[in-house]
């Protein structure tokens, strides 16, 4: 039995030292919920749900989940994330994105579990001259925005001990982001670019892992918490960044340099964005004792752990 995952003492003493949880995590198959089933397997007895198993479209089939259990956690990182898909339908953005968490929200209250809804940076207008903390209030410019926050408010009403984590450009091993693709680019192509014009925080998952596994083990109260790396960027900032870290580790690049693009000149985009997202997570570090390392840092260690898995 462990008290915390591999490497991560927490900073605040938790309530139950030894405790080895039964977590359920919806949409297992994802970047972010992948992520959790690794890291927490073994450990904990982790069951994972996906498509289509789980169809957020399909109320019969969360309640199917739950049978399963009882669960002492569940974690919700379900969801229709498709900015643009969500633009054009926003019948099925809602229905996943608010009505379903509010279905899971009470099973949760009906079982006892305590509920982990992922939420996102994306339901700020992105107007704010600095960061936002988590009580700014929700001004989301999509449906895709709009559907998060309803959902956000949905979770909160039904199960007010919920833990709802917003994150922001996820990136880890599990799927291909950003990173990868700008890492493919530059060893072919001799040119790159990226949105220079749009801030936020890359968001590590393995060390969104380890931030919730600390709120789970610290029993922190039910409210939203900001979970990502420190610092804001624009994407083109991102991406020469992980270049970088990518030709000081070996990589065989065409080039370091990622050339500025703005949004306005993305005409596939369908659905508004929001220009500053950048999110700080001192709720977080005040409930934890856990600072959040630079994106920086964290971009580096999975640049490079890319790199060496490569070889």
């Amino acid at each position: 039995m462990v008290s915390a995952l591999p490497g991560e003492a927490p900073a605040v003493a938790a309530a139950s030292s030894m405790s080895v949880y039964r977590i359920a995590i919806f949409g297992s198959r994802g970047r972010l919920g992948s992520a959790l089933k690794n890291r927490w397997s073994g450990s904990h007895d982790v069951v994972g749900f996906a498509r289509p198993e789980l169809d957020l479209l399909r109320p019969e089939t969360i309640r199917a989940c739950f049978e399963q259990g009882p669960f002492d956690w569940v974690v919700n990182c379900a969801a229709s994330t498709n900015v643009d898909a969500c633009e054009i339908d926003p019948e099925t953005a809602f229905a996943a994105n608010e009505t379903a968490p509010r279905k899971i929200a009470a099973q949760c209250q009906a079982s006892g579990s305590r509920l982990i809804h992922i939420s996102t940076d994306y339901v700020f207008d992105g107007t704010k001259a600095g960061p936002y903390t988590e009580d700014d209030l929700p001004s989301p410019l999509s449906i895709y925005g709009q559907s998060k926050a309803a959902g956000d408010t949905a979770v909160q009403e039904t199960a007010p001990d919920a833990i709802i984590a917003r994150v922001s450009w996820v990136f880890g091993p599990e799927k291909p982001s950003f990173i990868d693709a700008i890492l493919k680019t530059a060893s072919t192509k001799s040119d790159a670019a990226a949105v220079a014009d749009k801030w936020s925080n890359p968001t590590y998952t393995s060390d969104v892992a380890d931030w919730l596994f600390a709120l789970i083990e610290n029993r922190a109260p039910g409210g939203i918490y900001h979970l990502c790396n420190a610092g804001g960027c624009t994407w083109r900032d991102y991406g020469e960044h992980a270049l970088q870290c990518a030709a000081a580790a070996g990589m065989d690049l065409k080039t370091t340099s990622v050339a500025p693009i703005r949004m306005a000149d993305i005409s596939a985009f369908v659905a508004r964005r929001p220009v500053n997202t950048v999110m700080t997570c001192e709720k977080f570090t005040s409930v934890t004792g856990i600072r959040p390392r630079a994106w920086e840092d964290a971009v580096k260690e999975y640049v490079e752990s890319v790199i060496a898995q490569g070889a």
